[in-house]
């Protein structure tokens, strides 16, 4: 309609105005006129939405009948202003004041990518650093090497760790995680990371206790660093294009390795098409994890309570993981119990209406995978969320030499 010369107005919740200002200038409408409306989010009270929209009207009428602006009839994209190779000196403190400043960085102490540091983590990589691994929503940032490896040294990681990011980059940006919907939702759906492969040795990450706790470089600089990345080089800032109503804290980092040599079945990365021996990252989004307990460990008892732990779920739509610890893996896989049969136990449970009453393994398969991991203990975790998937980690040339370099990288805890 305004390439006809006519004005258009839309309606935006007013909690939602910067949100939507920053969509119509990402895509080359930097001018789009906005009304402010008061009505709740998803509200289905007719009262309130009619009071709020009679309030609105005069504001619509007067933005359909002012004339197209000359910036209006031609809009141009709002030019990023180009910085300088090095864009800051200063102490640690003032380095990261300024980051701070600048919404560089997620509330933690950064580390200052220094000419030198990132150098360093480019040695992680056979990429040439100018190489664009993927654009990333919702500003279609361009994901290089060198940008990737930037972000990588402010969360604290290794060079080890690059190809690892390289592979998450690539996971967030295949149409199939749609990440498009996920990372700007008002659901708060937190990227979940889960490695298999060689890799998970090599870069010491934890599978077992604690898996999803703090304390363990790679696991938490990994998911920290796939955070900046999306926040700095994709550009989904909190509250202004993240619109998770509440947040989620699984978004700092939420990593782990699945304990694929205690485990009684095909690790993950097999399930998704890949070979043993090669190493892989799979990404999901729950906006939710939940621990249950079970009353007592034998094969019926292990499934009554993941039955009961289930809520409606529409088949399809979500990847849903189910965390067992080794021991409870064993005992479903000597009643006969496979990760496809249970992927269908858990679709059959999850709809509306469907008893709780099951003997023996059922057949079907979903977006559901078991993984193996946790330590000692009876728990079982449950995470739901959406379109998941898994990209093969591609190692440099020089991978047992930096692996070697950074070995002795470990925590020794002292003995009360």
């Amino acid at each position: 309609m305004e390439e006809m010369g006519k004005p258009t107005v839309s309606l935006v919740n007013k909690g939602f105005m910067n949100d939507a200002q920053s969509a119509a200038s990402s895509k080359g409408w930097p001018s789009l006129r906005f009304v402010a409306e008061d009505v709740p989010s998803e509200c289905s009270v007719m009262e309130r939405i009619d009071a709020s929209l009679e309030k609105a009207m005069d504001e619509i009428v007067a933005g359909l009948l002012r004339p197209l602006k000359p910036e209006e009839a031609s809009p141009k994209s709002r030019e990023g202003k180009r910085l300088s190779r090095i864009v800051f000196k200063g102490t640690l403190q003032e380095v990261n004041r300024f980051f701070y400043k600048r919404g560089w960085g997620d509330g933690l102490p950064l580390i200052p990518p220094t000419e030198e540091a990132v150098a360093e983590m480019l040695t992680g990589t056979d990429l040439p650093p100018d190489h664009l691994v993927a654009r990333i929503i919702p500003r279609m940032g361009k994901a290089t090497v060198e940008q990737i490896a930037v972000n990588a040294v402010m969360a604290g990681a290794l060079p080890t760790y690059l190809p690892v990011l390289i592979a998450g980059v690539q996971a967030l940006a295949d149409p199939l995680s749609n990440f498009s919907a996920w990372e700007v939702s008002t659901g708060a759906w937190a990227p979940f990371w889960i490695i298999n492969g060689p890799v998970r040795h090599d870069l010491r990450l934890i599978g077992g206790t604690g898996a999803l706790s703090p304390g363990d470089i790679a696991n938490a600089a990994i998911g920290r660093a796939m955070g900046l990345i999306v926040k700095n080089i994709g550009g989904a800032r909190k509250g202004i294009e993240d619109m998770g109503t509440f947040g989620n804290p699984g978004k700092y980092s939420m990593v782990l390795a699945e304990n694929e040599e205690e485990s009684p079945w095909a690790p993950l990365h097999v399930q998704q098409g890949l070979a043993p021996e090669e190493s892989a990252m799979s990404v999901s989004f729950p906006n939710c994890h939940w621990t249950l307990w079970p009353t007592a460990t034998d094969a019926e008892s292990l499934l009554r309570t993941i039955a009961e732990g289930l809520f409606p779920s529409t088949p399809g739509q979500s990847w849903t993981n189910l965390l067992l610890v080794p021991t409870h893996a064993k005992t479903l896989a000597d009643m006969g119990w496979t990760k496809e049969t249970l992927a269908g136990f858990v679709n059959d449970h999850a709809r509306p209406g469907v008893g709780k009453d099951f003997v023996s393994p059922t057949d079907g398969k979903g977006d559901v995978f078991t993984v193996v991991c946790g330590g000692p203990g009876s728990w079982i975790v449950l995470t739901k969320g959406g379109n998941g998937l898994t990209k093969k980690i591609d190692l440099p040339a020089n991978w047992d030499g930096l692996v070697k370099k950074y070995k002795d990288l470990v925590p020794t805890y002292a003995r009360y």
